[in-house]
């Protein structure tokens, strides 16, 4: 039955008249429908509730809205089919939304707002209330219009939808709305019944298909670097004592809050031996010595390797493989590689990074997946249970929970720590369309479309489909040797105590403001938290608005999800770093980006990435919920415009791919952010294999 509250796939463009009461929607509806010789969808809640008033003189209860949700979405599939390729509906399931929140204390159904978020159009039309007030039977706020108003267009900014404003006279509406939906037609994606069948199967809207494919066609625009932020400017760093209070202040609160860990896990380790497969195809020690092939090919990587082989996890393993085989020091070295990397072997080059042997102690070798667990023990704790999640490659599930079986029970032991594991695989929803060079859709040799993995950042839905207090967030690869964990849980705890506190008040001022009672002065006192503790920017009319639109804006800004982002001094490695950033509107904000979002053919661009101190080790400490406890939808708060279009070739043909916006990149542009120093010691990834003969690694 639930299902029915979902849109059928059709290609057509759907528009929605939104706004209060009595603001001329119905008029405009049938205006725009006679104007495109197309279907319109009536409000079923007039119908729905005028047959209720005639029986009972009752308006609309909490109980009513979702049997009017059903009804509306009955008749919008209904009239869909028979629209010609627009579709104009006089209401929506968002707007239904609106009121139950505006009527009845706040609450919505949450079947109801579960399909109002996820049912997509492609253009809202906001009426203004510039048009008199008519009477009727079920209208009975007058005098509540502006207020009304201003909610209904808080829901749209506060949901990314793609909305205008109308206002004037009939005349002047229909013009503007007819302007708006002739580009929205322009732009139209020819799209078969087949294609639509199986964007339906792999849950992409044919609006997320339409606006990647403008993305083509526009391009993603370099980022507008202002500066680097800076300690003193940006960044924050604390001294040993403030830190030691920080940490406190989470030990303080831990034990009412749910934490957990989330790992993104879904990279296999084939990238990580890409030098020692080269070796393996370059070097014959049947044809050669290995001294010889280095002087031959400059092959460090293979030489480091080589010299240093006994101080890997895995050496006594693969030497007890390949014992009685070997007949001298350079056969040695190849065998070893062999038995490491190929399918008969070790297999390692095909493994999940997260399983691979990275330390080495008495008792044994250690995977990322048992250190994770050991960090989590430490900082991610509550009454004895510590939560994970990671992201996984669907193919590695197995092994994973083969692994989880193995060392977490081992783990738990020592540590008195209940683990709760679970597991996610990246959504097919996510995958991105691929175009040819005329931005048309690509076509497989079998006439289907073809789509590519949206890279790291689609992991913004895997994370979205999380809830918790604070989440952590590290990669798979940054783990640390033992002698080393109670300094990194220490710094996590600091960065989850400076969340904690700011958040804190953050939740007090966005309660203060839900109340409508707030002062002047105290609109003051919140503007100035916003900018000195939340880094955040105020558009540049701010001071120009009226009362009601700052508290409007300060409430938007107090009300997203709080990401605090450790910090590391700029050591050489790659990696994004801190910066503030200007977008095409003018306003401001600080952000990671990576070197390939910046021009650097800008000599002043290139001169402010040179001058930055700090990287990001992807070590994140999150909120994702608001003061009354209830999460965020975190994909409101991504930057479509911060991905990556990259150039591919499929069946001898040129195409182009798009990649999301990075998950601790655009994914999360939206977000308030703090950035926090963190010691060197916090960052120790494993991007080659040589890198676990670095001292952090050496247990």
């Amino acid at each position: 039955m639930e299902e029915k509250l979902g849109q059928e796939p059709l290609n057509l463009i759907k528009i929605v008249l939104f706004g209060p009461e009595s603001t001329g929607k119905t008029t405009l509806a049938a205006e725009l429908a006679e104007h495109y010789h197309t279907e319109w969808v009536p409000e079923y809640a007039r119908e729905y509730l005028q047959d209720k008033w005639d029986r009972e003189q009752k308006t609309c209860e909490p109980k009513d809205l979702v049997p009017i949700a059903y009804g509306q979405m009955e008749l919008e599939n209904h009239l869909a089919k028979t629209a010609n390729k627009v579709l104009i509906c006089d209401t929506d399931l968002l707007e239904t939304k609106v009121y139950s929140e505006a009527y009845y204390t706040g609450t919505c159904d949450p079947i109801l707002e579960k399909y109002a978020l996820k049912n997509s159009y492609d253009l809202y039309l906001l009426t203004y209330i510039d048009t008199p007030w008519v009477a009727d039977d079920l209208r009975d706020k007058p005098d509540e219009r502006e207020r009304m108003y201003a909610y209904f267009k808080e829901s749209l900014e506060k949901y990314h939808r793609n909305f205008i404003i109308l206002k004037g006279d009939k005349a002047a509406r229909l013009k503007k709305a007819t302007e708006h939906i002739d580009k929205l037609l322009q732009n139209m994606i020819a799209l078969s019944p087949k294609d639509l069948e199986q964007l339906d199967s792999k849950g992409i809207s044919k609006e997320k298909v339409a606006r990647q494919i403008e993305t083509f066609k526009e391009g993603i625009p370099f980022v507008k670097l202002k500066k680097a932020a800076v300690v003193g400017n940006g960044i924050l760093r604390f001294s040993d004592k403030e830190q030691n209070d920080l940490i406190q202040y989470f030990e303080d609160h831990r034990g009412t809050l749910d934490l957990l860990k989330f790992v993104p896990a879904s990279g296999a380790a084939s990238r990580m031996f890409k030098a020692m497969f080269n070796f393996l195809d370059s070097f014959d020690p049947s044809k050669e010595s290995l001294s010889e092939y280095i002087g031959r090919t400059g092959d460090k990587d293979a030489q480091k390797f080589v010299n240093q082989m006994d101080n890997f996890p895995f050496y006594e393993l693969i030497m007890e493989r390949i014992k009685g085989k070997v007949g001298n020091k350079d056969e040695e070295a190849y065998l070893f590689v062999k038995e490491m990397l190929v399918e008969d072997g070790l297999n390692y080059g095909f493994y999940p990074k997260g399983l691979l042997p990275f330390h080495k102690y008495d008792s044994g070798s250690a995977t990322p997946f048992e250190e994770h667990l050991k960090e989590a023990a430490l900082y991610a704790k509550t009454s004895g249970k510590a939560n994970l999640h990671f992201t996984v490659s669907e193919q590695h599930d197995d092994m994973f929970a083969e692994e989880e079986s193995k060392v977490a029970p081992k783990i738990s032991k020592l540590t008195d720590t209940e683990f709760d594991i679970t597991y996610s695989n990246q959504k097919p929803s996510t995958d991105t369309i691929a175009v040819g060079l005329d931005n048309q859709p690509f076509k497989n040799g079998d006439g289907s479309i073809l789509f590519r993995p949206g890279g790291h950042g689609a992991l913004i839905e895997n994370l979205n489909d999380q809830d918790a207090d604070i989440i952590f967030i590290k990669n798979i690869d940054n783990v640390v040797i033992d002698k080393n964990l109670e300094q990194v849980a220490n710094s996590k705890k600091m960065l989850a105590g400076v969340l904690t506190k700011v958040q804190d008040k953050a939740f007090g001022y966005a309660k203060l403001l839900d109340t409508d009672e707030v002062s002047v002065a105290k609109a003051d006192e919140i503007k100035v938290f916003l900018e000195k503790d939340l880094n955040v920017r105020m558009p540049k009319n701010y001071d120009d608005l009226d009362v009601d639109e700052q508290l409007s804006i300060l409430k938007d800004r107090l009300n997203r999800p709080i990401r605090i982002c450790g910090m590391v001094k700029n050591e050489g490695e790659p990696g994004g770093g801190p910066f503030w950033i200007e977008d095409a509107d003018g306003n401001v904000s600080l952000q990671i980006i990576e070197s390939a979002q910046i021009d650097m053919t800008d000599p002043e661009q290139e001169a402010i990435l040179k001058n930055s101190t700090h990287f990001n080790p992807v070590d994140l400490v999150c909120g994702v919920r608001n003061y009354r406890g209830e999460k965020y939808n975190l994909l409101d708060y991504v930057d479509e415009k911060q991905g990556f279009i990259t150039s591919k070739t499929q069946e001898g043909k040129e195409l182009k791919a798009l990649e999301l916006p990075g998950l601790w990149n655009g994914g999360m542009a939206y977000w308030n952010t703090l950035f926090v120093e963190v010691p060197l010691v916090t960052f120790n990834p494993v991007k080659t294999v040589n890198d676990l003969l670095k001292p952090s690694h050496q247990a």
